[in-house]
């Protein structure tokens, strides 16, 4: 149980780091090349709210099964 926990850990702050790194790129990209992006019309951060609101609801899901696992461990260790 303590590797899974430690595994989801691992696993909260990789997607976090992919988002961060991803959003770094979306916006270098927009900096070299704001022409390819004025031919949208949406805004050219959107991809990145997008991504942040993904990113977001599945390290809340994740936190929360490590939030019950950490509960569970816990009534364990009493018993």
């Amino acid at each position: 149980m303590k590797k899974l926990y430690t595994f989801m850990w691992i696993l909260v702050w990789s997607f976090i780091g992919v988002f961060i790194g991803s959003s770094i790129f979306q916006y270098y990209d927009y900096k070299t090349h704001p022409g390819l992006y004025a031919y949208q019309s949406a805004p050219w951060y959107l991809s990145i709210e997008i991504r942040g609101a993904f990113t977001a609801v599945i390290v809340l899901a994740i936190l929360s099964a490590m939030w019950l696992m950490k509960k569970r461990m816990k009534k364990n260790r009493k018993e």
